[in-house]
């Protein structure tokens, strides 16, 4: 074995590979599950934990916050520690914090739960795109692993609501975390014998003040602007602002010159690399806010059972799988700007879709809506995650795979601060009906769960009314978001247009 790299069994055969893949697959269900059920289960957190609008945001985006600001470190560590070890200790470690997540019984510690998971969530991601980065040494065979690899993201996507929706109607909200244990406990167990172990073989010390500086930028920037879009510009958010700038200031001046650097800078003087990261970021950010809120409207709006809500909200995930497992081809055939232009131009024309949602929406119409999303979301993702992938030495496919993740989580938690603030925001502005006491139209105010709970403390004339209101109120928002959502995708696609002029996926083993 050389310096290069350690690739414990490197004798791997063809066989091995693909199996090594399907444990790296339950990590990704692992996540992707925990990240789908918890909006079919905010109805009945709110109904349950009685949390208000702005808590109700923040256990819905802090769980991404945390793994926004931890992934490049996670990542780092990974290259360090072995990504096979860190991706087993973090899925011993997810498990575990779902069970705090599943008996939560207030709002606070819901949030608190929430964000150890993303603590735990953080180790899982990087850790399986960089293995494969490591185990799959033939371009071709890569891309059809990322494209397993995201369709199976996908997939959990499906699954979640589907078994969430399951879950909620039969047992309470909590059951929907727990589902993480068995598949934790597969992966961990399966996982110990089958994944080769890979790490850079001169990584340096792991810099405790770069964790810290990308933890504190991240989290602060999001909080201002999540705040801001809420509140307005208050002193203590302009101040976060300004303490989460500079942070991310001091952490990209401190890595220029280290030694051995948490991220390496110079990553992002490839375009396509760059370009990659900023598709994955928009995309995931017009998207996030959108999808948080859809299995809300569904149930609260339309009046849809959650396995109902769930099995809608399914042709999304068929359409992002059959995508992301052709999606390689498509590239190779057509081109790597093509793919991603045209996979961002369709998340586009899907979010434009839902400008018209109503009450009355047919099933048809929702699910033509969400498989053509679901195709682009899956072609662009998959072709992303390739190049970037691509761009990078594989001893730096950690930080590589902790870049692009940090892009996804970073996307997702903006998405549903700016996204979610619209819809709040909007919401909040519906007029209760004359008559309805101040602390009740106050708590109807806080969120559309809200709105549900107090009506059953009116009278059926002055209910009725009220959830009428809201409800139209809640509509209005839910449209609002999805136009600035598509707009953002349509912009994305130009640029990614242009951004990866010339970006090729590679034909030939890159050993």
């Amino acid at each position: 074995m050389t310096a290069t790299e350690q690739r414990a069994p490197q004798a791997v055969g063809p066989m091995g590979r693909w199996l090594a893949l399907a444990v790296l697959v339950l990590a990704v269900l692992l996540v992707a599950v925990d990240a789908t059920v918890l909006g079919l289960a905010t109805p009945f957190l709110s109904e349950d934990l009685k949390p208000s609008g702005t808590q109700l945001l923040w256990i819905g985006d802090v769980y991404s916050f945390v793994i926004a600001g931890l992934l490049v470190s996670m990542g780092s560590l990974g290259d360090r520690i072995g990504r096979k070890k860190l991706l087993l200790m973090g899925a011993v470690a997810f498990g575990a914090v779902s069970v705090l997540n599943a008996y939560a019984s207030s709002p606070e510690m819901m949030i608190l739960a929430r964000a150890l998971l993303g603590v735990a969530g953080a180790t899982l991601m990087p850790s399986t795109l960089a293995l494969i980065r490591n185990i799959f040494h033939d371009p071709r065979e890569r891309s059809l692993a990322v494209g397993i690899w995201g369709a199976a993201a996908s997939a959990g996507a499906a699954v979640g609501p589907v078994v969430g929706g399951f879950l909620l109607e039969n047992f309470w909200w909590g059951s929907v975390f727990l589902i993480n244990l068995p598949v934790m406990a597969v992966l961990v167990l399966v996982g110990i014998k089958l994944l080769p172990e890979s790490r850079d073989p001169d990584p340096g010390p792991w810099d405790l003040i770069s964790v810290g500086l990308s933890l504190v930028g991240v989290v602060a920037v999001v909080y201002a602007v999540k705040e801001a879009a809420v509140s307005g510009f208050r002193w203590d958010i302009l101040a976060a602002g300004v303490l989460g700038v500079a942070a991310l200031v001091w952490f990209v001046r401190r890595q220029r010159t280290l030694a051995s650097p948490l991220l390496d800078i110079r990553l992002f003087h490839h375009r396509g690399f760059s370009g990659a990261v900023l598709a994955d970021l928009l995309t995931i950010l017009g998207l996030s806010g959108l999808v948080f809120f859809l299995s809300q409207f569904l149930q609260l709006v339309q009046g849809r059972s959650p396995l109902e809500a769930g099995l809608i909200e399914l042709p999304a995930a068929v359409g992002a799988v059959g995508a992301g497992l052709a999606a390689g081809t498509i590239a190779r055939r057509a081109s790597v700007r093509s793919a991603v232009a045209g996979g961002l131009a369709a998340v586009g024309l899907s979010l434009a879709a839902c400008v018209v949602l109503g009450a009355d929406t047919r099933v048809i119409s929702l699910g033509i809506a969400l498989f053509v999303g679901g195709l682009g979301a899956g072609l662009a993702f998959t072709v992303t995650a390739d190049v970037i992938l691509s761009s990078v030495p594989k001893e730096q496919a950690g930080a590589a795979s902790a870049v692009s993740e940090t892009a996804y989580e970073l996307g997702a938690a903006l998405g549903i601060a700016l996204l979610g603030s619209v819809v709040t925001g909007i919401y909040r502005g519906f007029e209760a009906p004359a008559g309805v006491p101040a602390d009740v139209a106050a708590e109807a105010h806080d969120s559309l769960g809200g709105a549900v709970e107090a009506a059953a403390k009116l009278p059926a004339d002055q209910a009725h009314a009220m959830l009428v209101a809201a409800r139209a109120t809640f509509t209005d928002g839910f449209q609002t978001a999805a136009a600035v959502g598509s707009v953002v995708l349509f912009a994305t696609a130009l640029a990614a247009w242009f951004l990866l002029r010339g970006q090729r996926l590679a034909e030939s083993p890159s050993d």
